[in-house]
């Protein structure tokens, strides 16, 4: 049997099934200690007992909220290994290999963290997107994953749309490594009237703030140019980080 013919619909039953609002916010999450297990069952991973010690210290996820996150979150997880695992042979081994890993079982289990932090479904996804294509790029890395998962759960949509309209203008500037900063720059600020001037329409009024977010987690950083500041939002350009290209391909 293959990792995925494991009868998850019979572990997900589980997990709606049991009651965990019982349990007082303030004492250790001894009724959840098997939560990340059980995402890990349904996607077919036996050995999922291993992630129980890493959760016995996570405080109780007692409202009915982070019941309802933790199985969306295992649904979402569910269904983007499936769509990976179904992709080739390679593509199996890849996934069979990587769900075993302890990075695999820590990614899980910092992202049941995360989680508890938001009820908007599309921000769970994006959590759960971060995961999976973690596994297919072979990158699990703790520190740079969890915060991705930060910033997963605090951009809004219309952040995400700013981060979109920089990364195709300037993924390939971001992954330059030919260019010298002053180079970096100088192309930036060329490209940046001509190609968001959408930035300054009644539409995008919140562009600002969202600039602002995007540049406090290092996803894109303010370029100085010899303009002299209008408020003009075209005048004021931010050039794509290598962590923001990175955020946005595994969130899209």
């Amino acid at each position: 049997m293959g990792q995925f013919d494991f009868p998850s619909a019979a572990a997900l039953g589980r997990l709606k099934s049991e009651s965990l609002s019982s349990s007082p916010a303030d004492k250790l999450a001894t009724a959840i200690a098997g939560i990340g297990s059980r995402i890990l069952e349904l996607a077919g991973f036996n050995g999922a007992a291993t992630l129980n010690d890493l959760l016995q210290n996570l405080k109780s996820l007692a409202a009915n909220k982070d019941e309802e996150n933790l199985i969306y979150f295992a649904e979402a997880v569910v269904d983007d290994l499936r769509r990976l695992y179904s992709q080739s042979a390679d593509m199996k081994r890849l996934v069979e290999e990587q769900i075993k890993s302890r990075e695999f079982n820590q990614a899980v289990a910092n992202a049941t963290l995360h989680i508890t932090r938001t009820n908007v479904q599309v921000r769970l996804q994006r959590v759960a997107l971060l995961i999976v294509n973690g596994v297919k790029a072979r990158d699990l890395e703790p520190e740079n994953l969890d915060d991705m998962m930060r910033a997963a759960v605090e951009l809004t949509e219309f952040d995400l749309q700013v981060l979109q309209k920089i990364y195709d203008a300037q993924s390939g500037l971001a992954r330059s490594h030919k260019l010298q900063s002053s180079e970096w720059a100088q192309q930036v600020a060329f490209g940046w009237a001509g190609n968001f001037g959408f930035l300054d329409t009644e539409a995008w009024k919140g562009a600002r703030s969202s600039l602002a977010r995007l540049q406090s987690f290092g996803f894109i950083q303010h370029v100085t140019t010899n303009v002299t500041a209008t408020g003009d939002l075209r005048t004021q350009p931010f050039g794509l980080l290598l962590e923001g290209a990175r955020f946005f391909e595994r969130v899209r």
